[in-house]
């Protein structure tokens, strides 16, 4: 479980050098309207790259029906393209005009803007409180996405349902920032799965071939009879690159097999366990 904050605007300057936080939720803006920006989003999302705190963001939402979500929708994306974000981008439901119109448009209005922001290779999520999240959204919405539910004054929140951050308190107290701050816990590994997936402006990140294997420095037996199978390869068209002369697996033997790896499509660690043995006896196989 990691502890976090969400800010905004109303944070004012925070000094991030003196923030000590395992993450960050930012407020990127609100309504229709690029130029809706939150006034201290650049200044927050650079906070927190320059002092390495993995960050999501939000959007505060005015909408009233679904087109006017995917119009929120593509200012958010206007805002935050270009960055990366290891945490989800949310969008941020509370108005009481907008729970007024009961269940199925309150999910019509969210669905609407998160599966445009999906679309967009983001990691989607919906905030709100306890409540409104049980109330005016279906189950099967909240099921699809991420959820960030707020819960105050429990020791633990009861909401129904699968969610990853918990905002507990509106009145946390943090070095280098003035005043309150909203206080979060999370359940969910959420830069793993996003730079996993290749969301939020990541690049999806091969398949390991091997975890454990002959590695750089060895000069074992069983290194020595890779690297023949490497100079077979080499001769059958299928290694393009030379070895180490001698029996230790060196620079030369790494490119070999980082080269072969790329070749695969797998990534580039630099092992050559079990797998990968396998997988060079078979592309030898089928050229003798």
């Amino acid at each position: 479980m990691d502890k976090g904050i969400d800010v905004s605007y109303a944070q004012g300057n925070i000094n991030w050098k003196r923030v000590q936080t395992d993450f960050a939720i930012i407020r990127a803006g609100y309504g229709r309207e690029s130029s809706q920006k939150d006034a201290q989003f650049d200044n927050n999302y650079e906070g927190c790259k320059s002092n390495k705190v993995p960050c999501g963001a939000y959007w505060y939402s005015y909408a009233l029906s679904a087109d006017e979500a995917k119009k929120e929708a593509a200012a958010c994306i206007s805002v935050i393209k270009g960055k990366k974000y290891e945490y989800p981008i949310y969008y941020d439901i509370e108005n009481s005009n907008q729970f007024a119109l009961g269940k199925a448009k309150c999910t019509e209005i969210a669905r609407a803007f998160l599966e445009e922001l999906e679309s967009q290779g983001y990691w989607a999520g919906l905030y709100s409180s306890k409540y409104s999240l049980e109330q005016y959204f279906t189950e099967d919405l909240r099921k699809r996405y991420a959820v960030w539910v707020a819960n105050y004054d429990v020791d633990e929140t009861d909401y129904s349902g699968p969610f990853g951050i918990w905002q507990y308190s509106s009145e946390g107290k943090m070095n280098g920032i003035s005043g309150n701050v909203d206080m979060n816990y999370c359940y969910i590994d959420y830069p793993s799965f996003i730079k996993r997936a290749g969301k939020n402006g990541f690049v999806a990140e091969k398949p390991a071939l091997d975890k454990t294997g002959y590695k750089k420095g060895d000069s074992t037996i069983g290194s020595l009879a890779l690297k023949e199978m490497l100079l077979i390869a080499q001769k059958l068209d299928i290694n393009k690159y030379g070895m180490d002369e001698n029996s230790s697996f060196g620079d030369g033997t790494l490119r070999a097999v980082n080269g072969l790896l790329k070749k695969w499509g797998y990534q580039e660690n630099g092992i050559a366990g079990r797998n990968f043995i396998m997988k060079l006896k078979s592309e030898i196989f089928k050229k003798i």
